[in-house]
């Protein structure tokens, strides 16, 4: 019986240790993905006058109107983001907060904590202060580089709240001259409430 006691005893007097690993504190971010599916299925229920305007390469402008139903498809860039509220995804993701006084808006700014890892390389949040009614998020900005062997691929986003976002698309093939493609979409952008 003593025998297994002496082999037991290093092994409980190790167990605490290995239990006890600093974790640090628990990262709790704004759900920018939440925010952009509660726009997308506003618009989905509203009433609005849908356009999306495509321009390439500066030349050529297509404009069109299109239905309630293909606005879920034309925002899939921004619903493909990760869900910092996810602990999964937030451990991989550092916050920065700072407060803008020229353009009077907090900026709250989500970077990879191994850049070349992530396709996300920034989700930034401008944010209106406002003891008496609430804050407000006015702009979401989003950066997200795709690089392999074959292509570079760069897509510069912003979603304006209740009103547009645009995401501007610059592709980098070998051998081939770089294509700027830049699609807004508008649904309330003259609202300026």
């Amino acid at each position: 019986m003593k025998k297994y006691i002496v082999l037991l005893l290093p092994v409980m007097l190790a167990m605490p240790a290995c239990r006890s690993k600093e974790k640090g504190p628990e990262k709790k971010f704004v759900s920018v993905l939440s925010l952009i599916k509660n726009q997308v299925a506003q618009v989905d229920t509203s009433l609005y006058s849908i356009v999306k305007i495509v321009s390439t390469d500066s030349l050529h402008n297509d404009t069109t109107y299109i239905p309630r139903e293909e606005f879920r498809a034309a925002a899939k860039d921004f619903l493909a983001i990760p869900d910092l509220s996810d602990k999964k995804v937030a451990k991989r993701y550092k916050e920065e907060t700072m407060y803008d006084k020229t353009i009077n808006r907090v900026v709250i700014t989500y970077t990879p904590e191994d850049p070349a890892k992530e396709e996300i390389q920034k989700q930034e949040l401008l944010v209106t202060p406002d003891a008496a009614t609430g804050d407000k998020v006015n702009d979401i900005i989003i950066n997200r580089v795709i690089s392999n062997r074959d292509s570079f691929m760069q897509k510069n986003m912003l979603w304006r709240m209740d009103k547009s976002f645009q995401v501007v698309t610059t592709l980098q093939k070998p051998g081939k001259p770089e294509k700027t493609t830049t699609m807004k979409v508008t649904w309330n952008e003259d609202n300026d409430q």
